[in-house]
């Protein structure tokens, strides 16, 4: 029996097959670290309070894609490498991503997270907050275990994740949209945290400078790649396949990639109205949606995703094959062509 096939993206024509090949290398190469990541991950979260303990435990049992945990394994085979520490490694980079989702949900107003109320929503914004700052501390303690060179890559990320929040916030406010600050907002929201996944177990073996240099390529581009999908998803999908409603990023101000495309064409001064006013009008959505179409934004857009995805799988061409590096290929060529 074939796999279900799934249009590939809202306006495109090309469909895929529902199954990768990523999810079944996954489970055949990571089950064994997966279980030691996540009971390490529940040990490092115990706190004597019971709230920080409840936020730590939403985590745990919440589960998410944990794709930057699986990239700090598949990196680490894909050197060839062995080290005790990649378990820590990996939590570290998960504690990370998720004391900024805890702060992120927050500032955005968010109502749930993976399905449940956000933490803020039911424990209260200082709770949430200082749950986050806890994460923070326990990842500070796994780096004490580790090379220098890794203190400052996630104190380098940790910077970026920040200014890439408040870039976005600054952009809308001024209406400074350019290929540029969208370039910068998406690093920070996504794909320097990536990047740190990719390239911190090359830190964490002190491996080669050509092989550091390529899983450095390999987590920006596939973390830009990733963050171009989601941006178009959120305009040119729908709410059947997006499970949510489409045109977010327009309401809020946000000029993606698409939208930035838009506004070098002749429908630029129709365009930034609509966007100065986040979309408030009854149509707005749609009309931008038909410009969009009409004009090759899309299209354009899926080029550039599509480049960079390939950009990311050439970098890996440094390492020797392997299932871990077939894996980390498949997994960027998947940030172009999934559906939601």
């Amino acid at each position: 029996m074939s796999a279900p096939r799934l249009c590939q993206r809202g306006f495109f024509h090309k469909c895929v097959p529902y199954y990768s090949l990523y999810t079944v290398l996954v489970k055949s190469l990571l089950m064994t670290p997966m279980d030691a990541f996540e009971a390490r991950l529940r040990e490092v979260l115990r706190s004597r309070v019971e709230f920080i303990e409840l936020i730590g435990d939403d985590l745990v049992t919440a589960g998410g894609k944990r794709f930057r945990p699986h990239m700090v394994y598949l990196a680490m085979r894909a050197l060839g490498r062995v080290d005790a520490r990649e378990t820590d490694l990996a939590v570290a980079v998960e504690l990370l991503h998720s004391a900024s989702l805890l702060h992120d949900d927050l500032i955005d107003d968010a109502d749930t997270r993976r399905g449940k109320a956000a933490a803020y929503r039911r424990y209260g914004n200082v709770v949430s907050v200082m749950s986050g700052d806890f994460m923070l501390s326990r990842l500070l303690s796994l780096l004490a275990g580790m090379p220098s060179t890794l203190t400052r890559e996630f104190g380098e990320t940790a910077s970026l994740v920040c200014e890439g929040e408040v870039l976005q916030f600054q952009v809308a406010a001024y209406g400074d949209y350019s290929y540029e600050n969208y370039l910068d907002i998406i690093t920070g929201k996504t794909a320097a945290l990536l990047r740190t996944a990719a390239r911190a177990p090359a830190l964490l073996v002190d491996a080669p400078p050509e092989e550091l240099a390529a899983l450095s390529t390999y987590g920006l581009e596939f973390g830009l790649a990733f963050q171009m999908q989601d941006d178009l998803l959120d305009l040119a999908s729908d709410v059947g396949t997006l499970g949510k409603p489409i045109g977010g990023d327009l309401r809020e101000g946000k000029a993606t990639l698409p939208i930035l495309h838009l506004l070098e064409s002749q429908h630029a001064r129709e365009v930034r109205d609509i966007l100065e006013r986040r979309a408030g009008q009854e149509g707005d959505v749609e009309r931008v949606r038909d410009l969009a179409v009409q004009s090759g934004a899309f299209e354009r857009t899926r080029e550039e995703i599509l480049s960079r995805s390939r950009t990311a799988v050439g970098a890996l061409h440094v390492l020797a094959p392997s299932p871990a590096r077939l894996t980390l290929e498949d997994l960027a060529m998947n940030a172009a062509e999934r559906v939601k």
